[in-house]
């Protein structure tokens, strides 16, 4: 919105509140939506790109859970050189002349192969997978709820360049009317119609308005700042801000509900106990026997003698039996219990930290509906108002005083209804976070999905190779 320098009687009528949120917005055609804001920050948000890469690397435990099922194949190979030089007498007296002496040389060399095939391992594998699945599951959800976290922030900072742009606005024309009014002071001053303090008290209310001009613009580069972080560009031709309230419960019962069955929080703190109880049996199962098989193969050469090849090979059951481990095994499994005991707990921490989000957020998105109601009927008041005092300073019924608390009064007012609108907008994003639906899915945010189960399906089964699936 670009505001002109406005005459001192109209400017109250021409400054439009209800378009105060759209005060960076240019032609309908190239202004920024909350929706792109907000799709430029799923796609390249670094924090959220980073708890993917944490998915990710997640899904890594499960092949490696898997291989304990596997056959573990490792191949040796050795080479050396070896002299022997004897000196036997011909006699067993070793009496006698001569003696007979030979040098022996040979290369020893071989190589072999041994396959390591696990049978039984108390359940150990077992308990592993289930355990990686869980780990999985969990860092889905937790991506999820920082996909929230993201979205929120990007909606917040959105909606801080809009209401600091509007406030800086209002300041810089309350800094336009009041030299305005200290103008005409001046020149009845001259004429002997006011004291020179009414002077003083524009003077003073100039400079007052002038500093605020000042803390206003310090605020907004704050927020652009902070739009930058989260969003990833600079804040240019910003359309206004909307409420999601038709993607909201319709009562706060329906939200808490809603919260305390799907929030990602919630659900990644219960797959945080499933992975801690897991734990406790993979522990445990360090106390039971293992059995396996082990094949071997190997070919030897020049092992005793010139050009002597040999060829082994071997299959042995083995059967290992813990009988006392120095008390380790045992204090690991009691520590494993108490660390699933400790995630039990934490879920009961995330479903409160759920409720609390959500009544906080419900208050605050229905305190700022009613805010907006009266603070447009504070700034109606407030115009009608100083338009009276204006009229009646004319007159000589009010004094400069009087003028200047009104034009305040004013600016005060709407700078209130900008806040509260700003308010509202965020209330709503915030409820929608808090009830764990705020997504690119539920905003129909118009960029590339991020699908977690692609990752993990590529690297379930692999064998083999260190290059990840994107190439690296």
């Amino acid at each position: 919105m670009i505001i002109t320098r406005p005459t001192l009687k109209k400017t109250a009528s021409r400054l439009v509140i209800a378009g105060m949120l759209g005060a960076l917005a240019g032609s309908p055609a190239l202004a920024q939506t909350m929706d792109a804001a907000l799709a430029r920050a799923y796609s390249a948000n670094p924090t959220l790109n980073a708890q993917r890469a944490a998915v990710r690397a997640t899904n890594e435990n499960v092949p490696q859970a898997l291989s304990g099922y596997r056959p573990r194949v490792t191949a040796s190979a050795d080479i050396g050189a070896s002299i022997t030089d004897s000196d036997t007498p011909f006699n067993a007296q070793g009496t006698g002349s001569p003696h007979n002496r030979s040098t022996t040389r040979l290369n020893p060399r071989g190589g072999g192969v041994q396959v390591d095939q696990n049978i039984f391992d108390g359940g150990k594998t077992r308990s592993s997978v289930s355990q990686a699945e869980s780990q999985v599951l969990g860092a889905r959800a937790t991506l999820q709820n920082t996909e929230q976290n993201v979205l929120l922030d990007a909606a917040t900072s959105y909606m801080n360049v809009l209401r600091d742009t509007a406030i800086l606005n209002l300041n810089r024309n309350n800094v336009e009317v009041l030299e305005e009014q200290l103008r005409q002071t001046k020149d009845r001053f001259q004429v002997g119609e006011v004291t020179r303090t009414d002077v003083a008290q524009a003077e003073a209310r100039l400079s007052q308005a002038q500093s605020q001009a000042i803390l206003a613009e310090s605020n907004l580069k704050t927020s652009i700042a902070r739009f930058r972080q989260n969003i990833g560009t600079e804040p240019r031709q910003l359309a206004p801000g909307r409420p999601v309230e038709n993607l909201l419960p319709k009562s706060l019962p329906a939200a808490l509900n809603a919260a305390l069955t799907a929030h990602p929080a919630i659900i990644a703190a219960l797959h945080g106990v499933d992975a801690a109880e897991l734990q406790v049996k993979v522990t445990e199962a360090d106390l039971y026997p293992v059995l396996g098989v082990r094949g071997t193969v190997q070919q030897r050469y020049d092992n005793q003698f010139f050009g002597d090849n040999r060829t082994s090979a071997s299959a042995v059951a083995t059967l290992t039996i813990p009988l006392y481990e120095g008390g380790q095994v045992y204090s690991r499994t009691r520590q494993a219990k108490e660390t699933a005991g400790q995630r039990r707990i934490e879920v009961d921490t995330s479903r409160d930290t759920v409720r609390a989000a959500v009544v906080s957020a419900w208050g605050g998105h229905e305190a700022a509906k009613a805010q907006i109601t009266a603070a447009q009927a504070q700034v109606q008041a407030a115009e009608t108002a100083l338009a009276g005092v204006r009229e009646e300073a004319k007159v000589g019924q009010r004094t400069t005083l009087d003028v200047l608390n009104a034009q305040q009064e004013l600016v005060i007012a709407r700078s209130t209804l900008v806040t509260a609108q700003r308010d509202r907008v965020v209330a709503s994003y915030a409820v929608l976070s808090a009830t764990g639906r705020l997504s690119s899915d539920t905003l129909k945010l118009k960029a590339e999905r991020y699908d977690a189960r692609k990752h993990y399906d590529q690297v379930k089964g692999l064998l083999w190779g260190t290059q990840t699936p994107d190439g690296r």
